[in-house]
């Protein structure tokens, strides 16, 4: 390929939204785990925004049985918008879950083998050009200096180097076992080579503690490397063993993420995103302050 296929603009995003959410028990029996709420905007919603303001089009769910209530979020609810239109209320609270048609586009995962064949799933779509993956259950917060979130950084980060993304966060050593770690070659400012990635190695193992934090950006190459990815750890099939085989082939850059991750997969992530995001709203944050001091006993 050439340096210039490597650097194609980026124009659809895999938002692999097929799991369970089995830690969220028995909120996620018939409500997918995807549209709980963070304050009063669905985790999904939050991803779906950093995709847009990143300048990605093609929306790419890759959904399973039970989650078509999340494709509806961002369908056009004509009664609900015309009822509230008659009463003379605000449809501005809508506007973050349009799409224009043509750019959602939803495929199955029939059988949960991993997150590496929720990617490959997509393949289809995806054709022969690169793509962004968004991990929702990592709420990415971009920092107030006007930055941008954390795809938005990537997609800069991109149109620098081309090849082939992924986001990286430092976190206490003791904690790499549970995460996706890269080796790390040469740095410039928030830019690192990557040479080599290991999933949810041992403590004494790892090569950093620099962790894969949800958001990628990938060559349609990955698709075929899938293809033959044998089962890796948890008996899955894991993205992170196939990037690893790219690596060498392909241009293999980690970008530190200016801003915060909140880690909604857990439950204690979760509230704290709640928190956090509540705190900082203007129509709400002094209330909840002040209860959470009062709870507090502060």
């Amino acid at each position: 390929m050439t340096t210039q296929d490597l650097k194609k603009p980026v124009r659809k995003a895999v938002f692999p939204v097929a799991g369970l959410g089995t830690r969220f028990l028995p909120a996620t029996k018939a409500i997918p785990k995807e549209l709980l709420p963070i304050v009063d905007r669905p985790l999904i919603q939050y991803a779906v925004d950093e995709a847009r303001e990143a300048g990605i089009e093609e929306l790419i769910f890759v959904t399973g049985r039970g989650k078509t209530a999340i494709v509806e979020h961002f369908d056009t609810a004509f009664e609900l918008e015309a009822t509230m239109a008659g009463r003379g209320k605000d449809l501005d609270a809508l506007e973050p879950t349009r799409v224009k048609p043509g750019n959602l586009v939803t495929v199955r995962q029939q059988v949960p083998l991993g997150l590496g064949h929720a990617i490959w799933c997509a393949r289809a779509i995806v054709g022969d050009e690169p793509f962004a993956i968004f991990l929702p259950d990592e709420l990415m917060v971009g920092q107030a200096d006007g930055s941008g979130g954390c795809m938005k950084q990537m997609v800069e980060a991109y149109q620098e180097v081309g090849g082939n993304l992924i986001s990286v966060l430092e976190v206490p050593r003791e904690e790499v076992s549970s995460y996706g770690v890269i080796a790390p070659g040469a740095s410039n400012g928030a830019l690192t080579e990557v040479t080599g990635l290991v999933e949810k190695p041992r403590v004494e193992d790892a090569p950093s503690n620099l962790i894969i934090s949800g958001r990628y950006i990938l060559q349609p190459q990955v698709m075929r490397t899938l293809e033959t990815q044998e089962a890796g750890a948890g008996g899955e099939i894991q993205l992170t063993d196939a990037m690893a085989r790219m690596i060498g082939e392909q241009p293999f850059h980690a970008v530190t993420f200016a801003g915060r991750r909140f880690d909604c997969g857990s439950k204690v992530g979760f509230v704290e995103a709640t928190l956090a995001l509540a705190l900082e709203r203007e129509d709400i944050g002094a209330e909840v302050r002040a209860m959470a001091i009062k709870m507090l006993g502060i």
